[in-house]
């Protein structure tokens, strides 16, 4: 079993030293659900709802949030975050978000990815629970990494 970096070795937890790590270009992938009626996804997809544009509004907050995932992790470094996109289009019964972030420094911006993911998510959700508040936000999960010493990854 490999040891956590984030645990020290009395147990503690801790902000994993990079110091001596090289910058590289380090990008990463997520994704993510959000299920729902059929008739509150048409709403979602009309930008006629009675907060406007409820996609566009998530994926600014999806933007926002991976600049800002320092402040919510407590063990994530602040990055300097060189891009971050995120997508939103109708899947087969739902909303599928994507996010893809990118920086040039000492460690990976997956946490960013997914954290860009989940707030868009619960912004979307928060925009449309008064069409239906039995929506469900599921599968969020890296889908890639590349750069830094680990090396790159993919979900298969």
């Amino acid at each position: 079993m490999s040891r956590l970096t984030h645990i020290d070795e009395s147990g503690r937890a801790r902000m994993v030293d990079v110091s001596d790590k090289a910058a590289t270009t380090r990008e990463a992938a997520a994704e993510g659900f959000v299920r729902m009626t059929p008739e509150t996804l048409a709403l979602a997809l009309s930008g006629e709802g009675r907060k406007g544009d409820v996609r566009a509004v998530a994926e600014i907050a999806g933007v926002m949030a991976a600049k800002r995932t320092s402040d919510l992790i407590p063990m994530c470094h602040p990055l300097p975050i060189t891009k971050a996109e995120v997508k939103i289009e109708p899947g087969e019964g739902g909303l599928s978000v994507t996010a893809r972030v990118k920086t040039t420094g000492q460690t990976g911006v997956e946490m960013e990815a997914l954290t860009a993911v989940s707030v868009a998510c619960l912004t979307l959700y928060d925009m449309l629970k008064a069409a239906e508040k039995g929506m469900v936000i599921e599968a969020v999960r890296l889908v890639s990494k590349t750069g830094g010493k680990s090396g790159d990854w993919s979900a298969s």
